[in-house]
This record gives C-alpha cells, sequence and structure tokens, in this order.
C-alpha cells in the first residue's frame, strides 16, 4: 500500500516555529486559548494524575495544567528542542507513550497542521486510561478566509491561475464526527470566531510570520510571490474588508474538541422504547396521535 502524500512539510513548520521564537513570538491567540483552557477545565470535577501538553508550539497550556494540577506528573511533548524535566521532542503522529498510560491530554494550536488528524486522535484515544479527558483548540475552516480569497484573486488576475497559500483547515461540522470515529465518549466540538484587526495585509503577514504560521503546504510553490501580486493581494484586502476606519479585519476560528475515553460509570443514551414516562406528561400536554396511530 502506497504512502499518502503528506500535506504539510513538518520539518518546515519546525524551522519557521524555531524563528519565530527567536525573533519574539506572537502569542495572543495562545494567551487567548490558554485562557479558554483554563474556563474549560474549571468545569472538569476530577483530578488528573498524569497530564500530557502534545505539541503546543508554546507553553500557555502548561502554565495552565501546571497551576491546576500541582501534584500531577506533567509531560510536554514538543515540536522544538526545550530544556527542563518532563519535556522532549516528538513527532505528534507517532506518541511515544504506552497504551493506557494517560489520564489527561491537552493540546493548543497545533493539531491543524498535522497530517493525518484522524490518525493522531486515534493515538490519543488509545493513551487515555479509562475515563480520561482529551481537550484540544486549533486553527478551523474560517481562519484567514480574507486572506484566501485576497491571494486566490490577486493570482488569478495577474499570473492566470491560483497556487496553495492557506491551510484547508478543518471545518467545524466535521469536528465532532472525527472524535466519535477515534472511539471517544461524550464528544463536545465548538467554535471561537476571534476577529483581529490590522493596519493592512502586510501587518497581518507579519503577525503570522510571527507565530511561525507561513505556508508550508507540501505542494507550495517553491518561489516568492511576485511583488506586483503581492501588492493587488494588498489592495483586494483592502477594498473588500476593511472597516470605516480603514483597518482590516482577519477571522481566527479556534476550534474546540473534548472528549473522553470511554468508561462504564459514564452517561448512556437510553435504548429507544425504553422510557418509563411520556414526554407529554411531562410537559402537560395532550399528546397529539398522528394518522394510523392507536387511540
Amino acid at each position: 500500500m502506497s504512502t499518502p502524500h503528506p500535506l504539510f512539510d513538518t520539518t518546515l513548520i519546525r524551522h519557521r516555529l524555531a524563528r519565530a521564537r527567536a525573533g519574539g513570538f506572537a502569542d495572543f491567540l495562545f494567551a487567548r486559548a490558554a485562557e479558554d483552557l483554563d474556563d474549560r477545565l474549571s468545569a472538569v470535577l476530577r483530578e488528573f494524575q498524569t497530564v500530557l501538553d502534545l505539541a503546543s508550539p508554546i507553553a500557555a497550556a502548561e502554565t495552565v495544567l501546571a497551576r491546576r494540577y500541582p501534584e500531577a506528573v506533567r509531560l510536554r511533548l514538543s515540536p522544538l528542542p526545550e530544556p527542563g524535566m518532563g519535556r522532549a521532542v516528538a513527532d505528534a503522529e507517532a506518541l511515544p507513550v504506552g497504551a493506557a498510560s494517560l489520564d489527561c491530554v491537552v493540546s493548543l494550536l497545533a493539531l491543524h497542521a498535522v497530517n493525518d488528524l484522524p490518525g493522531v486522535l486515534v493515538q490519543i484515544r488509545r493513551a487515555l486510561r479509562p475515563d480520561g479527558l482529551f481537550v484540544s483548540c486549533f486553527l478551523g475552516g474560517a481562519t484567514l478566509t480574507e486572506l484566501r480569497q485576497s491571494l486566490t484573486q490577486a493570482e488569478a488576475e495577474i499570473e492566470g491561475g491560483a497556487s496553495p497559500r492557506v491551510a484547508p483547515f478543518v471545518a467545524i461540522r466535521e469536528a465532532g464526527g472525527l472524535l466519535q470515529r477515534a472511539g471517544f465518549a461524550l464528544p463536545v466540538a465548538d467554535s471561537d470566531l476571534l476577529t483581529v484587526r490590522y493596519a493592512d495585509a502586510f501587518a497581518l503577514m507579519r503577525d503570522l510570520r510571527a507565530m511561525g504560521m507561513t505556508n508550508a503546504l507540501t505542494d507550495r510553490r517553491r518561489h516568492p510571490m511576485r511583488r506586483t501580486t503581492l501588492l493587488r493581494a494588498a489592495q483586494i484586502y483592502s477594498e473588500r474588508f476593511a472597516d470605516r476606519d480603514g483597518r482590516i479585519r482577519a477571522s481566527f476560528e479556534l476550534v474546540w474538541l473534548l472528549g473522553w475515553a470511554p468508561h462504564e460509570s459514564q452517561q448512556r443514551p437510553l435504548k429507544p422504547g425504553s422510557a418509563t414516562a411520556r414526554l407529554a406528561d411531562a410537559l402537560g400536554t395532550i399528546e397529539m396521535k398522528g394518522e394510523g396511530e392507536a387511540g
């Protein structure tokens, strides 16, 4: 069986993350995700003994986990070399942990850049002990839609065709199904659309570079975009997506996934026909029979 063509150049992703961290990382998305993670974990009324921060590019999740679970053994599998206890470089698509060895796995703004997300979710599910928790935040399908449209139109006008410039992020409507197929119980998927305003498209591109999030698609063009195409893309962006004060809008969709490793103590849906009371009685209404139903 042939190996699927990888969507992302993972070596390039690591290189660009290292460059971004060395040059002053733009961490505003990670700060927002970490704040949301703290809120979500506050609703989980249990302690975890072994917690893994999976592939988060910076230590935003680690800070939240250290504060919430100070007695837990915390591991961090990072895409980049880092000093410190419990930290290691690893490929998120080949988890170096045993089956049923973790109580909780958290990942912030990393899994949108893996080549096999369903496979990663299956590995996480296997690594969790029964009733273990998985929480992840990654960029969703509405992310950078304005930039994608502007670049596509500019290339079509000037170069006669478009090349892949922005990654095809997972849509929220698909996210919950991924959890179910991976075998998670009680799956939850939701999203938060964050709008960030910039002076122009070039300021947005500088921030993307400072987050290590520039184009790392395997099928990307190997030469820089023409200056005329880039200027035209910035013009289109300003014409179509600017507010009255001239500042442009950039969308970042934060998709959240939450699921549990199955356990017999968890709530389960009742079997059809097993109800012992009528809905009409609970609502205090009269039940209306359809045609052909017995009275």
